[in-house]
């Protein structure tokens, strides 16, 4: 029987234009790699992030986006959802939400928000199978 807190992914990959290169990269390096465990790759000459074997987010100069944007990465475990905000956290993302349960998004729901050097809110969330937590 299939978990009810297993989603489908819609959105394969992203490029994310951003207003400072260095500095975001510095945040998304310390939050995704050194946070979730992610790969960092060179994409066409760009930064990318994500799981081992991915490239799910880009970062290009050119932004930042407005208005801000709200993106939630997919966590493995309660833990990649902790080491995002607490690596994120260091390198200088600020506390939009500390990680724990969102039970009124949906059962199972962990996240933890940060503000990216451009404002963005971003999220590590963790869909927890029934009984996991």
């Amino acid at each position: 029987m299939a978990d009810d807190n297993v989603r489908a992914v819609c959105v394969d990959h992203m490029t994310l234009p951003v207003g400072d290169l260095e500095r975001s990269l510095a945040f998304y390096r310390a939050a995704l790699v050194d946070g979730m465990g992610w790969s960092e790759i060179d994409e066409e000459g760009a930064p990318a992030f994500g799981p081992p074997g991915s490239e799910d987010v880009i970062l290009v100069a050119g932004g930042p986006l407005a208005p801000p944007i709200h993106l939630a990465f997919a966590a493995a475990d309660y833990a990649q959802v902790e080491g995002f905000h607490r690596e994120g956290l260091a390198a200088g993302g600020i506390d939009n939400g500390p990680p724990g349960p969102r039970a009124r998004y949906s059962p199972g729901y962990h996240g933890a928000f940060l503000l990216d050097p451009d404002g963005h809110n971003v999220e590590a969330v963790w869909h927890a199978p029934p009984g996991a937590y």
